[in-house]
């Protein structure tokens, strides 16, 4: 049987794809002549500048699926960096599993899907598809989780406010320069992980809340939801660039009817861009189209596309599309963590 450093070699590291070394400008031009995903992609490309053009529009980046592990990190840090991005609302594990695991000084490695499992177990190696991710090293970022937990007031925390202090900590503790949480930490856009428990969050908070019966911790996924909601209202135009589907998605959409219910007037999300591999012949929300969602009066349908491809091809084309266009310059900066954190109620007493 291989060893375990033999599975985890260090000429394997995943390498994060750079949107700066590359223009592929020319490239999505000619593919708007095209026909299939290749014109979808295009038209998407000319969504988002267009969202990036609009002063007045506020974008909401989501984000499903494996991403980070799979070398798609340093794009969503230089969306950021480069205002080309307002908010984020991801699953826990790119977050925590992949991003904060990553900036404690942690890696991801090239692997193969054609393996033997059982080995991996007996190694405390976890497989994700054709990458492999140390589970000592994981269990290291859960506790360091639980360090963290422990350190704070013992109150209900939305996930956005116990990631910034993720970021807190990565700052305080010098590590993580090109860490995600720590990114968004500094610019202050803030990120929601709706279900929060569900990846290295959660051990580390279970393993809080079990030692600490009397005074614990907790995650108000309803706060989230709130804190969300309140960005809509005070942003008013929004867009969307959608990377995969599920509780992200459907979270980010809800948040026009949220908004509706406590009666405030906002407009839906005027742009949407989906990037997926999901069907939506079953049902299922993560293959749903934009134009469905328009049913439930959460997206205008001027502006919106489906495109229908993996995410390691399509995403850094759309980001570097975006990037090299040049408009994320003009915007305005929003720092939506500190209208957060600055607002001491969010509903008026007497709403």
């Amino acid at each position: 049987m291989p060893t375990k450093r033999e599975y985890l070699e260090p000429n394997r590291l995943i390498e994060h794809i750079n949107i700066k070394d590359f223009d592929v400008t020319p490239l999505v031009d000619a593919m708007g002549k095209m026909a299939f995903q290749a014109r979808n992609l295009h038209r998407a490309c000319n969504i988002y500048v267009k969202m990036l053009e609009d002063e007045s529009c506020s974008i909401i980046l989501t984000l499903a699926g494996s991403l980070f592990s799979a070398g798609l990190k340093n794009v969503v840090v230089d969306l950021i960096r480069h205002k080309m991005i307002d908010a984020i609302v991801s699953t826990g594990a790119i977050i925590v599993d992949q991003d904060f695991f990553e900036a404690l000084g942690f890696r991801h490695y090239q692997g193969s899907q054609f393996v033997d499992d059982n080995e991996l177990r007996e190694l405390m190696i976890d497989r994700i598809y054709d990458t492999f991710i140390d589970e000592e090293e994981l269990r290291i970022c859960d506790m360091t989780i639980a360090e963290i937990a422990n350190s704070l007031e013992r109150r209900p925390y939305s996930s956005r406010e116990f990631i910034e202090e993720m970021g807190k900590w990565l700052v305080e503790n010098n590590k993580g320069d090109d860490s995600v949480v720590r990114t968004a930490y500094e610019f202050g856009v803030p990120i929601f992980v709706p279900a929060f428990s569900d990846c290295s969050a959660g051990f580390g908070l279970v393993h809080h809340q079990y030692h600490n019966e009397e005074n614990q911790l907790s995650i108000d996924s309803v706060k989230d939801f709130l804190e969300l909601t309140e960005i809509k209202i005070k942003a008013g135009q929004t867009g969307i660039v959608m990377i995969g589907g599920g509780v992200p998605k459907n979270f980010t959409q809800d948040v026009v009817v949220a908004a509706d219910i406590l009666g405030k007037e906002v407009d839906m999300h005027k742009y949407a861009i989906q990037i997926t591999v999901a069907d939506e012949r079953d049902g299922g929300l993560s293959g749903s189209t934009l134009k469905e969602a328009s049913s439930w009066g959460k997206v205008q349908t001027t502006f919106e596309q489906m495109v229908f491809s993996e995410a390691t091809i399509a995403f850094p084309i759309l980001a570097s599309y975006a990037y090299h266009n040049a408009n994320w310059a003009k915007r305005p900066v929003h720092r939506y963590n500190d209208f957060i954190n600055a607002k001491a109620n969010f509903l008026p007493k007497n709403s």
